[in-house]
């Protein structure tokens, strides 16, 4: 009896470690799949950026005086610098981080989303407004908790078909326990009886929009496991015609330190 137990205890086991791991690569593949809606609107963001090189590198060039050509040193530094950011952006998002955790401060690692979404925030006229009340740490797993937020983003901006405000929020809640990231849209809120289900496995209130977003009803139930799995929770509210709000809620953490160089004495 003690052998079959055993034996079923090691079965169990390694299909859950099987689970874990499909669930992993299902978070990656919906990564690659947000990468790829969002490669039109970066595409044109690069395109633009290009553009204001070359023309103010061929202003430089045509004007000798000095004032002429520091602004135009100013215009494609400024360029570049964006281009940089949306490649950190991109490159941040894009990794494999695995299952490991590690202590971070939350606001880069929300700044390096919205860098990707910006654009197609603008294409939708989305007004994107963030407000950072504090800047908390928590142990994270920088790839799955972007890979949530990046769902709670395409959600709101589908729940604006004409328009609206996206509101991004970082803090620490009031009793100085958890850090908290907020997504809120001005959609048309979700109803009672649909809001209940929200974070069952395959229950979804749309279809796919044109850039292949949404609607396979995995995105809220994967952003559930992911906050689980950190020892937080995902909530949510919602009113009809007035919008949605989604919280993130994780423990917080002491801000890491970096180790002090001893000072080296010469002579």
């Amino acid at each position: 009896m003690l052998e079959v137990q055993d034996r079923t205890d090691d079965r169990i086991a390694e299909l859950e470690q099987q689970l874990k791991a499909m669930q992993l690569q299902l978070l990656q593949a919906q990564k690659m799949s947000s990468v790829g809606a969002l490669a039109a609107s970066i595409t044109h963001e690069f395109n633009n950026i290009l553009t204001t090189v070359i023309n103010y590198a061929k202003m430089g060039i045509r004007h000798k005086d000095a004032a002429t050509r520091d602004k135009a040193f100013d215009k494609i530094m400024a360029a570049g610098q964006r281009a940089c950011k949306i490649t950190t952006g991109m490159l941040s998002y894009a990794r494999h981080h695995g299952d490991r955790r590690e202590p971070m401060e939350l606001t880069p690692l929300v700044e390096d989303v919205l860098v990707l979404v910006e654009k197609d925030l603008q294409r939708f006229r989305i007004k994107l407004v963030t407000q950072y009340e504090s800047r908390p740490w928590a142990s994270v797993n920088s790839g799955q908790v972007q890979q949530v937020l990046m769902n709670l983003i395409v959600n709101a901006r589908q729940a604006m078909e004409s328009g609206g405000t996206l509101t991004v929020v970082v803090r620490t809640n009031p009793e100085g326990t958890h850090a908290e990231i907020s997504v809120r849209d001005t959609g048309g809120g979700i109803p009672a009886d649909k809001l209940r289900r929200i974070f069952e496995p395959f229950f979804t209130t749309k279809t796919l929009d044109p850039q292949g977003q949404g609607g396979t009803g995995l995105g809220l139930s994967l952003a559930r496991d992911v906050m689980e799995s950190h020892g937080g929770r995902i909530r949510v509210d919602s009113a009809i015609g007035t919008g949605t709000t989604f919280t993130l809620k994780f423990p917080l953490v002491q801000p890491a330190t970096l180790p002090v160089a001893p000072i080296q004495k010469v002579g």
